[in-house]
């Protein structure tokens, strides 16, 4: 039996204090202004997305409005991280509630199962759009891109599940510096007492599961998807079919690179600032690139909201 001093060391931390980026308020001003000019444009691009695809019924195709869920899923994405970061940056108690860090680890970890999922589906999506043409109308109904869409958000719901429950369990002792911006797996397991290997292999073992099944589906699709292209006899159809794709590959190729290196790795030994860097990329950075590479890069996206704007200068 643990001795009364033992246990008088395992005390319920009941917050957590993040050390975030560098002590120097002229760089935490500067880190802060950046990141707040990014996450404006992120939420005003994706807002944008959502409403012209709303909108505009030319857009109202299955491929639009998996773009719709997946730019509604980057504005609470990029939410759940970056307001308590910035208000942290200017704080002079950088400090999170326990409850509070569970929660931020918990729709953490299922937003970004869900935009795995979401991912996969969407270039399942051009797979039957380029590869079965014929049968797309009837495989893709109204119905399937339901059940592809719900399927995805709850399995995210799930997914998080686990890794909260795990991480919440550890004892955390006294020590309750998160040398990180916001309550990421990796600093709360170099933080904990408690013996973390199961912990650690689980949630190593879901993650790898996660991406590994979500990446090779959307990597075959794609696969698939240039052999098919490549078939094609006319240069400008095959130009026209492949830059349908290539915003979807593009957004697929930043996303996973960063979670990837990341979380696939049985021990958690990248260094505290390289892993910033890191998680700076795919919370605050991805979740802006997500709708400058679709509107810039689609025509009939372009086309729907020149048609909106004009639409609204007539009322005025």
């Amino acid at each position: 039996p643990r001795s009364f001093q033992e246990m008088t060391n395992v005390t319920a931390v009941l917050e957590f204090r993040l050390l975030g980026f560098s002590s120097n308020p002229h760089c935490q001003i500067l880190i802060f202004t950046v990141v707040l000019i990014i996450y404006i444009l992120t939420i005003l691009g994706n807002i944008i997305i959502i409403s012209v695809v709303t909108l505009e019924p030319q857009l109202h195709s299955p491929m639009y409005k998996f773009l719709k869920n997946l730019s509604f899923l980057e504005v609470c994405y990029t939410t759940t991280i970056v307001p308590k970061m910035l208000a942290n940056l200017l704080a002079k108690r950088k400090s999170i509630s326990f409850s509070g860090c569970m929660a931020q680890l918990y729709y953490f970890v299922f937003l970004g199962a869900t935009e795995c999922y979401l991912l996969a589906v969407m270039a399942y999506d051009r797979y039957l759009a380029v590869c079965e043409p014929l049968h797309y109308g009837m495989t893709m109904t109204a119905e399937s891109y339901t059940r592809l869409v719900v399927g995805s958000w709850v399995t995210g719901v799930f997914t998080g599940f686990l890794p909260c429950l795990m991480v919440s369990r550890l004892h955390f002792c006294s020590y309750n510096l998160i040398d990180h911006f916001f309550c990421d797996i990796s600093p709360l397991l170099k933080l904990s007492c408690s013996d973390t290997t199961v912990t650690e292999t689980v949630i190593f073992t879901l993650s790898l599961l996660v991406l590994s099944s979500c990446f090779l589906l959307t990597l075959v699709s794609y696969l698939l998807i240039i052999l098919s292209i490549l078939k094609i006899p006319s240069s400008s159809g095959k130009k026209v079919t492949f830059s349908t794709c290539s915003s979807h590959l593009m957004v697929v190729a930043i996303y996973y690179g960063t979670m990837i290196s990341m979380y696939v790795r049985p021990t958690y030994n990248l260094s505290s600032e390289l892993n910033k860097a890191v998680a700076v990329l795919y919370t605050v950075v991805t979740p802006l690139l997500n709708p400058v590479i679709y509107s810039l890069r689609n025509k009939a996206f372009k086309k729907a909201l020149e048609k909106i704007i004009i639409r609204h200068h007539r009322l005025h």
